[in-house]
């Protein structure tokens, strides 16, 4: 494989080998001007694992209130109490947004100032009671942090009996970018920090629940806090196991607007790349079409992912943050993302259970 950028060389040897990435690999990996090069690396060790495979999943969004006590800036979808534009579902509410053909309902929120906690063991219990086919992945590491310091619920009860109600697995919400220059510059201290982030993931792999991990690029964080932020997820998985997926976050610029614009498809493409070579012992990288878009999700699967999601019906959190991707996509156009890259669609559940192979 010839580059422009020889300093891809090392790399691509290291890559071949199968040997693990360092802190400089990383920043070149984010900082060559040989994008396709870059591109053409993750690729390599995506089709190593997976082929030309591509997973998604029939799933939908709830998220049971915006409202929330932490004022993020970076937030684009939460809100104060009497704010225009909050809102609170019942339980009643979000069992019916459960409907027959999904494998998955994906649930987070704002930290609503006063829901007891049995409130949310309640609200996976009677989902977990309606639909007993549907896997629940609920509450991001930020969520269960926020269940201790408002009802002081230590994390390994809270997903004990979270799990007992009908929990399948996290996502990977609320890590947003591992430091502690942007923790203060962007005000979520309020909000689980890197240690306690990664703690609360490994009590839920230490308890059998898988779990997924995110990171928020593209707003005012510097490369070197990027590879940071990979490589300590990578130093968790190495120890606790029971990451499934990374979804990197391109950040929405929406309304707080932390830089002028979105940052370009381009910038997407490399940081997948980027994470796929980085991550070696995370088993899935996403290219969320909801934050980046149908055709720059597609082209993403040439640079390392091995997944786009799914149907997402009714996602919030981006879309109040003024996404421009539609709310939900049809199986149909899901299909369409996989098979224009020239890859195999690969239907699977929320815990990677291959449900159908679409030729």
């Amino acid at each position: 494989m010839r580059f422009t950028d020889t300093r891809l060389e090392p790399i691509w040897d290291k890559a071949r080998a199968g040997e693990r990435l360092e802190r400089r690999d990383g920043l070149t990996l984010l900082e060559t001007d040989d994008l396709l090069g870059v591109g053409r690396l993750a690729d390599h060790v995506k089709s190593e694992r997976e082929g030309d495979r591509v997973y998604f999943v029939i799933n939908r969004h709830i998220t049971p209130t915006n409202l929330c006590v932490l004022s993020c800036s970076f937030c684009g979808f939460a809100r104060k109490p009497g704010e225009a534009g909050s809102y609170e579902h019942t339980i009643e509410d979000m069992v019916g947004m459960v409907k027959d053909d999904m494998r998955e309902v994906h649930i987070v929120g704002g930290h609503h100032p006063d829901w007891p906690f049995e409130y949310y063991e309640r609200m996976i219990a009677a989902i977990h009671a309606a639909r007993p086919e549907v896997q629940i992945k609920a509450f991001t590491a930020a969520e269960i942090d926020y269940f201790w310091r408002r009802w002081k619920i230590e994390p390994v009860e809270a997903l004990t009996r979270l799990k007992k109600a009908g929990l399948h697995s996290m996502p990977g919400g609320g890590a947003e970018i591992f430091s502690r220059r942007l923790q203060k510059l962007l005000h979520f201290t309020g909000k689980a920090d890197a240690d306690r982030w990664c703690e609360i993931h490994g009590i839920a792999h230490s308890l059998g629940i898988k779990t997924n991990a995110t990171m928020l690029y593209g707003h005012v964080e510097t490369m070197e806090e990027r590879v940071d932020h990979l490589l300590r997820l990578r130093e968790q998985q190495d120890k606790s196991g029971g990451f499934i997926t990374f979804i990197p976050l391109s950040y929405q610029t929406g309304t707080t607007k932390l830089v002028p614009r979105q940052t370009p498809p381009t910038d997407d493409l490399r940081t997948i790349a980027a994470s796929r070579l980085l991550l070696d012992n995370f088993p899935h990288i996403e290219a969320y079409w909801v934050m980046i878009g149908e055709a720059t999700a597609s082209l993403a699967l040439h640079f390392g992912a091995s997944d786009v999601n799914g149907t997402l019906e009714d996602e919030k959190i981006a879309h109040m943050a003024q996404a421009a991707s539609p709310a939900g996509l049809a199986t149909e156009q899901i299909l369409r993302i996989v098979r224009d890259a020239g890859k195999i669609p690969v239907e699977r559940d929320a815990l990677y259970n291959v449900v159908k192979v679409w030729s």
